[in-house]
């Protein structure tokens, strides 16, 4: 990606008429300056927001989730919400529907909310703490971040679990 920062001459002019008598050390630290905001704002390669937050830790964590004969494998980010659910693996909870794109399940204690931030490529199949109340959530259509959202994850195997209607027991446990 190549960036270009066209600075008319007439503002280098001006630029150097007020500051010093003109010589070169002025043009190089304003060349200088412009090289380092374009350094600075070249994207790394192959990080994109979409999978900037994807699996950041060596090692991938998977959860598995169950209930009413239907099982399915969670694939986790790398955060400090993530790593605290994590430790208080295996969980019995309680899943059910709550509006029309997503299921809940209450947590006995909050997650910490350190490291929490908006983010933009929402999809069906992500795994989110809501910290206001305490709760995983579940979603099984579009939605929309909205504060206090974190995402902990998003499922492997599809949506197709989740569209199962109703209150179910849940049985969260760490796959190794």
């Amino acid at each position: 990606m190549r960036v270009v920062f066209a600075v008319p001459r007439a503002v280098l002019a001006r630029l150097q008429e007020r500051t010093m008598p003109r010589h070169r050390p002025v043009r190089r630290s304003v060349l200088g300056g412009l090289l380092a905001i374009a350094a600075v704002s070249r994207p790394v390669a192959g990080l994109t927001a979409t999978n900037a937050s994807w699996h950041t830790g060596a090692a991938t964590m998977r959860i598995r989730c169950a209930f009413d004969r239907h099982s399915f494998t969670v694939v986790l980010f790398d955060g400090p919400s993530a790593r605290e659910f994590v430790s208080r693996l295996p969980l019995d909870l309680a899943i059910e529907d709550y509006s029309t794109n997503e299921k809940i399940a209450y947590l006995p204690r909050k997650l910490t909310e350190d490291g929490g931030s908006p983010f933009a490529d929402e999809a069906p199949g992500d795994l989110c703490y809501y910290a206001p109340w305490g709760n995983l959530v579940f979603f099984h259509d579009s939605y929309r971040y909205s504060k206090g959202l974190i995402r902990l994850g998003r499922l492997e195997d599809g949506i197709q679990p989740l569209l199962a209607r109703g209150k179910y027991p849940l049985r969260i446990e760490l796959l190794t």
